[in-house]
């Protein structure tokens, strides 16, 4: 039975099985609620507008507006947080995704236990960006959609002085988000607690003016930071 603090999730896409099928994984979680379904991505921006969900699942290739732009209007007008479900056939359109303002991913053959704990994290405010495939996916889609040597000269600059407000441990951390880590296992990897890396990780974000650790990923592969090659 749904309560006052369940997530409310929306569920966009243009086909009724999936969306009854991705409802009905989520109908027996007590702390989440289907509030409402969308068949376009002009639904979606409708409905996210009017039902405020907390999360909205969404489909990239749909009707009339598609996911990429439904995506950037639900981030642009509602404190949503956008998961888009994604097959291995549509990288094309991740990178245009992340910069719509998604929070992560999803892929249609995940399995109900995957789809709840994807809804859970993107609510609580963190980025989907732990599972080995998607942080493969991340790096392959950004570093060949937008190689850092193809941007203007002027965008290099804007990243160079942004990038020079962080400390030397944002910057490292900076580093291994955009590798996929999570706040453990950047502990781990840099010798200091869970703690400290959260605090800094929201200082990075807040220097930074980015929205979650989705676009801190896409900042540092665009800048050149983080490089598709030093992931391997």
């Amino acid at each position: 039975m749904p309560t006052q603090n369940s997530i409310r999730v929306l569920i966009a896409d243009d086909h009724t099985l999936v969306r009854d099928g991705l409802a009905m994984m989520l109908a027996e979680q007590p702390d989440i609620e289907v509030v409402g379904e969308a068949a376009d991505g002009a639904e979606a921006i409708s409905a996210a507008r009017e039902l405020q969900p907390h999360v909205v699942l969404m489909d990239v290739r749909m009707p009339r507006v598609d996911g990429i732009a439904a995506t950037a209007g639900i981030c642009r007008d509602t404190a949503a947080k956008v998961l888009v479900l994604t097959t291995f056939d549509l990288d094309e359109y991740v990178y245009d995704a992340l910069r719509a303002g998604a929070s992560g991913f999803l892929l249609k053959d995940m399995r109900r236990a995957e789809l709840v704990e994807a809804v859970r994290v993107i609510s609580a405010g963190e980025s989907l960006l732990a599972p080995t495939v998607t942080r493969r996916l991340i790096g392959d889609v950004v570093g060949r959609s937008r190689p850092a040597a193809a941007r203007p000269a002027a965008a290099h600059q804007a990243d160079d002085r942004r990038l020079a407000a962080l400390t030397v441990r944002e910057l490292e951390t900076l580093r291994q988000v955009a590798r996929g880590l999570s706040n453990a296992e950047i502990a781990a990897e840099l010798f200091v607690t869970e703690h400290t890396v959260k605090t800094h990780v929201s200082s990075m974000l807040a220097k930074l003016g980015l929205r979650d650790r989705v676009q801190a990923v896409v900042l540092a592969y665009e800048s050149g930071l983080v490089t598709p090659r030093s992931q391997e």
